[in-house]
């Protein structure tokens, strides 16, 4: 059993997690700006106040815990778009004033940056919409400052092309810098996401590097 705090725990993705961990056995912080957002009851969940843009809430929601998850940014829309990449600042600002008991963080990234096919990224598609571009290249821009941190341990999931919500079959692909596609595109439903984020915290492979997941 591990002991996780995850920020964003009440966004479409972070609810998801939070599901999933408990559903395994795990003890779960939801770390939110209004605990009385959380509907999720659960005996082995907390629910704390926290804001992801302070270092020292960080800092206070990580302490004592195995496994920080940032969800914040996460497909929740173009109203996260000025969160992205400062959250990504003060989440390894907050982990780095817990030294070396800092627990290790995993966040949501995004597909943008990943490579298709035909070399390109998906960003550099045709037609996406200004505001998608932004949260895209947002989630770019965090993960090239967490390239940069060699003194916390991180790891950056991005999704497939789409995500929504869906069944949870408990399958799914990964790779690392390309986008995992099939004939019919690339997709995940967040609950396999969900249970791809779990898998990570349960079994690191990723750590100190981005990885992606789609069926």
């Amino acid at each position: 059993m591990s002991k996780i705090a995850v920020f964003g725990a009440n966004g479409s993705i972070g609810s998801r997690i939070v599901r999933e961990a408990l559903s395994r056995g795990h003890q779960v912080t939801a770390v939110v700006r209004d605990p009385a957002k959380v509907t999720e009851r659960h005996p082995a969940l907390t629910v704390v106040a926290g804001d992801v843009l302070d270092p020292a809430s960080v800092a206070a929601a990580a302490k004592g815990q195995d496994v920080l998850v940032s969800a914040v940014g996460g497909g929740d829309g173009p109203g996260h778009l000025a969160t992205i990449e400062p959250a990504a600042r003060s989440l390894v600002a907050g982990l780095r004033q817990l030294g070396a008991e800092a627990p290790r963080l995993i966040a949501i990234g995004g597909a943008g940056s990943l490579r298709t096919p035909d070399g390109t990224k998906v960003w550099d598609t045709p037609g996406l919409p200004d505001w998608l571009l932004q949260i895209m290249h947002a989630h770019g821009d965090a993960l090239d400052f967490y390239r940069t941190v060699s003194d916390v341990r991180w790891t950056n999931l991005s999704p497939a092309g789409t995500i929504e919500p869906g069944e949870r079959t408990g399958h799914y692909r990964t790779a690392l810098e390309d986008l995992v596609a099939t004939a019919d595109g690339s997709r995940i439903s967040t609950e396999d996401y969900a249970v791809a984020l779990v898998d990570e915290i349960e079994q690191p492979k990723h750590v100190g590097e981005r990885f992606t997941v789609g069926y």
